[in-house]
């Protein structure tokens, strides 16, 4: 590392206390740091028995206890005991809801609720789920969980026997993970068969939850389901998907069996209307084990806000101040000064980089916390901003000749695990971490945030500049978040996003104490005031808020037998928490029973008229019942929207006429999602027409089939618009964005690397990423939709694309592509170094596998003598890897052959 490699360092602004000489006669500056004491008054296990989790009370494994305890969970905190002895809770008898502060420790509670579902069970056939609403938080619970249950067995720990294996001959060796509890993700980039023989405790996306359920319902397998977990339950309301939640509880709810449902969420207001739905007890508290203390940062200075009412009071007084100061040249009155007083100033900046004080602030707080040695979150309202302050923050911190010595060894460390990724270094962050600094958003590729975010929480990165979507999706708590402004993007912070960011501030065990500071804009305070001002907005059901999402609720439970008269379908909607809000504001009165009805049957008529249910009339009891059609069911069975299945139906029925097989397009077009495309971005036209120029006939034939022209093609790049008026040209105008996305997709199929495809189509190498793993799911869909329908030939080359797709490699490297860390130009140098088969790999040694795996590399590592050994073992142990995984797929492969030819 050279100092002279970036651009020259910068000198952050003082922060300095208002009134010194007054804070001095109080006692002296108080250091931002002070530690906190634990009160003599503190509950203990000692002084309550109940706060250990070994207590008979919780009848727990002994082994989970201990398994608790070794990830630093030795005891609970009294709110949690009081929630876990609610009644009925702990036998599984009543559902709970309940609300605490991020970082208050809420997961506990679900876990262990959850868990003790899974391991009471005699038979030892209980199944769990466990809600999440997104992918990255999926993959950090499935880690967790997956440490907490860590050699415990259900026959041996527990000392229960498993009656159902007594007395049985067993044929067959018994799986050696029997008695222990898998846990397993679903999520939409993953390819898992779900079914409920390969888990006990299923980790899910909202998408995969819904799905996973309605298969159990369809084959009667959901008897052996003891709990459901939904974390971040106030997302039920989020039109987009949240909607998913309220089908699938109510599902739930509609079935005879008992399954205890577990709701849980940071920010939840009306907490009353989930209790009442649910049928359950509800608990609510405030309690932070790490106290926050809270600033609003204006024009400079500091002002304190220990509660969100103060925080209000003062930009209140701050706006008051303003307009003042527009109509008077002599100052604020003496009363809004004696009675708004700010503990800090930042000093402006020599810098012109430092010349806006919202972003002088921002560098200036995160400064001082690096330097004193903690840990800082900083949130910038766009990818581009977060690079920004990231590159600027890393020019006032020290040096990385400066650091400590084990330090530059773990951001050297760093630096070349980004750089042997699959996409190589990115050049800011190779300018930002020497400082230990980086930046976390939906640009980046998962390999890189991974790496980032365990970097940052180990503390080799103090600093951690991050989108919103951090808030939400991953847990970094910090010592300081600072917010750059009250937006994010062009729109301003809702309440629940503000409680979100706010409440990454403070680590248990790490930090006593956690701040947060929003750095406010002048033209934004009145807007800063209402958001202070604004309460958590409450839940509320969004089921009839759009016509397709009753449709939807009606083909799912008639598809999955759940209910198939017109009586059941109305107590169906009867469950919904559609119907209990409305029984809470007593409005369930005859007229809107009547719009209720209303609802239904235009859904019911709806969904007739596209041809995905029948009805049956019985004359003579004068009753109907229905029952999905072919469609109908292949459209649950493939978890689409049944307006999007209408298009995909449309689209796939005419490719049997017609499939070109003698190219790859076609098949990758029909894996291109229909809903939410181009992941936010639009078409380049310039590189879609380049794109089409190189097509071979093949590709050509595919265009042409699809309607698509090159006129069309040729007028957009000089200017035009796609027209999405009428639906026919909405239907057109989603057949270019999907060959568009297409195009993207083959070149990932063909081996090239995801930072190429990310340039070549001008797109963060993030977002290339994000649609590979969204086609994946995809693609599991179109092949479930495929089977259903019993086109059973084009289900079978969608598989085989849908395998291309995951190894992202070309069809001679499917099977190496199943090896752990081997894949797509890994595998490809792996071929070429003649290791084509598994079980080459398998039986060669780690020590042959060292030097193929530096060609691999995107990049040529250069290294210090002292440092290639170091590169040298780490390859060795990622061979080790990587030949013990080719063994176990060989194995598996041979007891294959064996039984065959048995």
């Amino acid at each position: 590392m050279k100092a002279s490699s970036g651009p020259p360092p910068l000198t952050a602004s003082t922060i300095d206390y208002a009134d010194p000489v007054a804070t001095a006669a109080k006692g002296g500056i108080p250091s931002e740091y002070s530690q906190r004491r634990a009160l003599p008054s503190t509950p203990t296990s000692t002084s309550d028995p109940l706060l250990s989790l070994s207590h008979p009370a919780y009848k727990l494994p002994k082994q989970l206890v201990a398994n608790f305890a070794s990830l630093g969970i030795k005891t609970i905190y009294p709110w949690q005991k009081q929630c876990l002895l609610g009644p009925g809770l702990l036998s599984g008898d009543k559902n709970l809801v309940y609300s605490a502060p991020t970082g208050g420790g809420k997961s506990l509670v679900a876990d262990l609720l959850m868990l003790k579902r899974v391991l009471d069970d005699p038979a030892g056939e209980a199944k769990a789920i466990l809600v999440l609403p997104y992918v990255a938080l999926v993959q950090e619970k499935v880690r967790w969980l997956r440490n907490v249950v860590s050699g415990i067995s259900r026959s041996g720990d527990l000392g229960q026997k498993q009656p159902h294996l007594e007395g049985k001959q067993q044929l067959w060796a018994r799986r050696p993970d029997k008695d222990t509890i898998r846990v397993v993700g679903f999520f939409g980039g993953s390819k898992m068969r779900a079914t409920w023989a390969d888990f006990d405790v299923a980790v899910c996306t909202m998408e995969k939850a819904n799905s996973l359920i309605n298969a159990a319902i369809t084959d009667c397998s959901i008897s052996k389901l003891r709990a459901v977990v939904l974390d971040e339950c106030h997302m039920i309301d989020d039109g987009y998907r949240g909607y998913l939640l309220e089908l699938m509880t109510t599902k739930l709810l509609c079935l005879d069996q008992q399954v205890q449902i577990i709701a849980m969420s940071a920010t939840l207001t009306n907490i009353r209307l989930l209790k009442d739905w649910l049928g359950g007890h509800s608990y609510e508290t405030h309690y932070r084990p790490v106290p926050i203390e809270e600033h609003l940062v204006y024009d400079g200075k500091i002002y304190p806000a220990t509660t969100t009412a103060s925080l209000l009071k003062t930009a209140t007084q701050l706006d008051t101040r303003n307009a003042t100061t527009t109509t008077t040249t002599q100052g604020p009155p003496p009363s809004t000064t004696s009675s708004l007083q700010h503990i800090r100033f930042i000093h402006p900046s020599l810098h012109r980089e430092f010349k806006d004080p919202v972003l002088n602030a921002v560098v200036a707080l995160a400064n001082e916390t690096a330097r004193a040695g903690y840990g800082v979150l900083v949130f910038s309202s766009s990818r581009a901003g977060c690079e920004s302050d990231a590159v600027l923050i890393s020019r006032v911190l020290p040096s990385f000749q400066e650091a400590d010595p084990l330090i530059r060894e773990r951001r050297l460390d760093l630096l070349n695990d980004l750089r042997s990724s699959s996409t190589g270094l990115d050049c800011k962050l190779e300018q930002t971490i020497p400082c230990g600094v980086a930046f976390h958003h939906a640009g980046l590729t998962t390999e890189e945030r991974e790496l980032i975010a365990n970097a940052y929480d180990a503390g080799t990165l103090k600093v951690c500049v991050a989108t919103a979507s951090l808030a939400a999706g991953i847990n970094l708590p910090a010592r300081r978040v600072i917010l750059h402004g009250a937006r994010m993007g062009i729109d301003l912070v809702g309440p629940a996003m503000l409680r979100q960011m706010r409440g990454r501030a403070g680590r248990k065990g790490k930090d006593e104490v956690g701040e947060t500071y929003l750095c406010c804009r002048r033209n934004d305070l009145e807007a800063v005031v209402d958001l202070m001002h604004a309460d958590l907005p409450q839940i509320a059901s969004c089921l009839v808020s759009d016509e397709r999402r009753i449709r939807r609720a009606l083909l799912e439970v008639i598809a999955i037998k759940l209910a198939t008269s017109r009586e059941a379908l109305d107590e169906y909607v009867g469950r919904t928490m559609l119907a209990c809000e409305q029984r809470l504001a007593e409005k369930e009165t005859e007229e809107w029973e009547d719009q209720i009805r209303g609802y239904i049957e235009i859904g019911l008529e709806k969904l007739k008229e596209m041809g995905f249910i029948t009805v049956t009339v019985d004359e003579r009891f004068e009753t109907a019942s229905y029952s999905t059609t072919k469609l109908g069911g292949a459209i649950v069975a493939s978890s689409l929207d049944p307006e999007d299945g209408v298009f995909i139906h449309k689209e796939l029925e005419r490719a049997l006429k017609g499939f070109v097989m003698d190219g790859e397009m076609h098949v990758l077009y029909n894996f291109t999602p229909v809903s939410g495309l181009g992941n936010g971005t639009s078409i380049n036209w310039k590189v879609f027409w380049n794109e089409m120029e190189k097509l071979d006939e093949s590709g050509l034939r595919v265009m042409s089939f699809l309607g698509l022209k090159p006129v069309v093609l040729n007028r957009m790049l000089h200017g035009g618009i796609l027209k999405e008026t009428t639906d026919e040209e909405k239907d057109t105008a989603r057949r270019y964005y999907r060959f568009y996305l297409a195009l993207q997709l083959r070149d990932l199929c063909n081996e090239v690397p995801i930072h190429r495809v990310a340039q070549k189509y001008d797109v963060p190498r993030g977002t290339v990423q994000t649609l590979a793993q969204t086609c994946q799911g995809f693609a599991a869909g179109m092949i479930k939709f495929c089977e259903a329908m019993g086109w059973g030939a084009m289900a079978a080359a969608l598989d085989h694309f849908a395998d291309r797709l995951k190894a992202g490699a070309r069809a001679d490297l499917l099977s190496l592509s199943k090896i752990t860390f081997v894949k797509s130009r890994t595998a490809r140098v792996f071929w070429d170094n003649g290791f084509k088969t598994v079980a080459v790999i398998a039986n060669a040694d780690p020590k042959e596998l060292v030097p193929v795996l530096m060609q691999a590399q995107p990049n040529k590592v250069r290294l210090e003598v002292k440092d290639e050994q170091k590169y040298l073992d780490k390859l060795l142990a990622k061979a080790k890897i990587i030949t013990d995984s080719a063994n176990r797929i060989w194995q598996i492969e041979m007891q294959q052959e064996l039984m065959e030819e048995e």
